[in-house]
């Protein structure tokens, strides 16, 4: 474990996007203590510049309400949705990714038949067709991302099987009169997990990012404040107010910069090949 940390901290990348995500993450906690208040409350008059009044560093939007008490509210809510779904999608694909990597023959080729099917449509035009259907909420949301995210969890997770199902030890469980479910879950999944775990970092960038877009289209949760619901909230008077657009852009490209620093910081530490070479 403390090679591992060693690695990581080495690496200055994955340093500044823990910084990062550290920052992010306490606003995220401690954020609703600071601004108790709703984000939706109209607190000034419309169109305050930052920095012109004390209390509105970030001025507030066309309806009056601080973007500052948005952008802390909304860290929550788009930590939250790549959080969930990620694990969410993590459920679904590292299952059926074993599964189908240990079975193989008919099994592996019908599982990964049906992962491509998800994989043939383009996942931003899937995730807006589900929750259009589903009704624009919280759930809906995160169980569309969640829909549109497990086919790489799954392929990675196969490959990664395919590897280890010769290997000595899986085939001793298997001479030992072992339950193919207990040599997935005590022999194969435990090697699995670094691949998974980077896979699971940029996953929840990529969590965040679709969050924004649905979010921007009018298709996020009209009960909560998040970042994309203020870029798009502020994209018609861009030029009268450049602030409504500009910070919660911010806070979205430092987040999913962090994660991918992160993972980026991850790969290096948790592949021995690299670790060895001191990359």
């Amino acid at each position: 474990m403390s090679s591992f940390w060693k690695t990581l901290l080495r690496h200055p990348g994955a340093v500044i996007g823990l910084v990062i995500m550290a920052v992010v993450l306490f606003i995220a906690i401690c954020g609703p203590f600071i601004f108790p208040t709703s984000p939706w409350r109209m607190v000034q008059r419309p169109f305050l510049a930052p920095m012109v009044a004390p209390g509105f560093p970030f001025g507030t939007d066309a309806l009056g309400r601080d973007v500052a008490a948005g952008l802390i509210h909304g860290a929550r809510v788009s930590l939250l949705v790549g959080l969930v779904s990620t694990l969410a999608a993590l459920a679904i694909g590292v299952p059926l990714g074993a599964i189908a990597g240990y079975a193989g023959g008919k099994v592996d080729d019908a599982l990964m038949r049906f992962t491509e099917f998800f994989q043939t449509v383009p996942s931003f035009a899937l995730a807006i067709v589900l929750v259009a259907i589903m009704q624009p909420s919280i759930v809906s949301i995160v169980a569309a991302i969640a829909i549109v995210s497990w086919p790489p969890v799954a392929r990675l997770v196969r490959g990664e099987v395919l590897s280890l199902r010769s290997r000595e030890y899986v085939q001793a469980a298997i001479v030992t009169g072992h339950t193919n479910g207990w040599i997935i879950w005590r022999e194969i999944l435990p090697n699995t997990l670094s691949p998974i775990i980077v896979l699971a970092s940029l996953m929840i960038a990529t969590a965040i990012l679709l969050e924004s877009s649905l979010s921007f289209l009018g298709l996020g949760d009209p009960n909560l404040m998040s970042w994309g619901y203020m870029v798009g909230a502020g994209r018609t008077v861009i030029r009268q107010a450049w602030w409504i657009t500009v910070f919660p852009g911010i806070a979205i490209l430092l987040t999913v910069l962090a994660l991918n620093l992160i993972g980026e910081g991850l790969n290096d530490a948790l592949n021995p090949r690299l670790a060895k070479e001191g990359r």
